[in-house]
């Protein structure tokens, strides 16, 4: 059985890293696996554990084990709905259109700095997917030739995922690693910023010397680039500030990250209904009208807006990695690996792994999905709290998903909005992704032997 087990999951992983050539949502094979998989267990009545650290497995019911996974997948995906709908939330007052404001110069060189720093910074709040979309649609109102754009857009793909890596917010691998108490936020800022900084700024500062960002870009920057709301800016701000609480809310309460998203957005929603109300209130007053007239909650639209199809999708591979762990699968193949291959080893009981597994864990992002393969690591490894593995582990699997543009949810949507060109990117972008991601690994390194030495 365990054979048929191995074999549901391969083909699962297999129709989600080649969602593309199937042209079949990759949500729709998460899924499927998630549910044959339990299926199997259920209907075979195999025995399943829940893996205790520092103890081992520990056998229990199927339906404990499936409600004690669910739970733990419920904490992320509730995290993410809650941060998804701060987003729409500010979209629907075009907060977005508050960063036009800071766009003041024509030139390429200080534009392609620009963006790319604004999806760094960007993307380690609102996450780099959400990042991505809103500053190529800002990149598509001013810059009209298409060839330059392509160069920008794949930039801010890479600018958009170094960001995320340093930040528990700013990407699902991260956030992952801190509901399960892998990484603190202090800890993963303080070890993995700076080779973030590298992985975005070695890139640009190499593209920034290339002929196609010479010069200036013909396009109008005088236009009005205010919000179309009044409370636009007010509420980029407060959103930005709301998720930003959240680290916080987690450090003084010591409740799950997705109690503090659900307050923020409380408190989010009930100024955008306020602030609604208000504007519908004046518009009334002025026609005469008001009492009678449609109202269109902010918080429902915004509601309507988010992306199920992806909350769906890690509801279904978090699901299927958590069937490969309560059998007891994930913590067998680490007890092999540690055995079999001279790259992982023990010490003082946990597990060690080499910086050669780690940065093959982070190209292997760049074909298939870093959620599963994050999701594993955390089933597979018995790493302490805040060890340099998982700082590691959360900068590589960010980050290496920008050598091809299929390799991250950034990527992805970038070449959905620009149509951009699988071997276009690779020859262009995924040089400069790969020395980003090498030159960000290698100050990882010398930055954790520093501390390390200094201790």
């Amino acid at each position: 059985m365990e054979i048929v087990i191995i074999a549901v999951f391969i083909l699962g992983y297999l129709g989600i890293a080649f969602e593309h050539s199937v042209k079949v949502d990759k949500l729709i094979p998460a899924l499927g696996m998630m549910a044959i998989l339990w299926a199997l267990i259920a209907v075979n009545h195999l025995e399943v554990f829940e893996i205790i650290p520092g103890v081992g497995k520990e056998s229990h019911h199927v339906e404990s084990v499936l409600l004690h996974h669910l739970g733990k997948t419920a904490e992320i995906l509730f995290f993410l709905m809650g941060a998804m709908t701060i987003v729409e939330i500010i979209d629907y007052f075009d907060g977005f259109s508050t960063i036009k404001t800071f766009i003041k110069t024509k030139s390429k060189i200080k534009l392609l700095w620009l963006f790319s720093t604004l999806a760094f910074v960007l993307s380690a709040i609102i996450d780099n997917l959400t990042a991505t979309i809103v500053l190529i649609t800002i990149l598509q109102k001013i810059i009209k030739e298409r060839e330059i754009r392509l160069w920008f857009a794949g930039l801010i793909v890479i600018a958009a995922n170094a960001g995320g890596a340093w930040s528990p917010i700013g990407d699902v691998t991260t956030t992952m690693l801190w509901i399960a108490n892998k990484v603190t936020p202090t800890q993963l800022v303080a070890h993995v910023l700076l080779p973030s900084i590298a992985c975005y700024a070695i890139p640009s500062l190499i593209a920034s010397r290339l002929k196609i960002f010479k010069g200036h870009i013909d396009s109008d920057l005088s236009e009005d680039t205010s919000p179309k709301s009044k409370y636009g800016s007010t509420m980029f701000y407060l959103g930005l500030g709301g998720i930003l609480f959240v680290p916080i809310f987690k450090t003084f309460t010591h409740l799950p990250p997705y109690v503090g998203m659900m307050l923020s957005l409380a408190i989010i929603s009930a100024v955008a209904e306020y602030l609604s109300n208000y504007e519908f209130s004046i518009a009334g007053a002025t026609s005469g009208h008001g009492i009678n007239e449609p109202q269109h909650s902010p918080v429902h639209k915004s509601l309507s807006k988010i992306e199920m199809p992806s909350i769906l999708f890690f509801l279904g591979i978090l699901m299927a990695v958590a069937a490969l762990e309560s059998l007891g699968m994930l913590y067998e193949f680490a007890g092999i690996l540690e055995k079999g291959v001279p790259m992982l080893g023990t010490e003082h009981g946990t597990t060690v792994l080499s910086d050669l597994v780690v940065l093959l864990l982070g190209a292997g992002s760049a074909i298939i999905d870093n959620v599963p393969l994050v999701a594993a690591s955390i089933g597979m490894f018995s790493m302490g709290l805040d060890a340099p593995e998982w700082h590691f582990i959360a900068y590589a699997a960010g980050t290496g998903g920008s050598i091809l543009v299929i390799g991250s949810a950034a990527g992805v949507v970038a070449m959905g909005m620009e149509k951009i060109d699988f071997f276009w990117y690779l020859k262009k972008i995924g040089g400069l992704a790969l020395l980003g991601f090498l030159a960000g690994s290698a100050v990882f390194i010398l930055l954790r032997d520093f501390l390390l030495n200094a201790h």
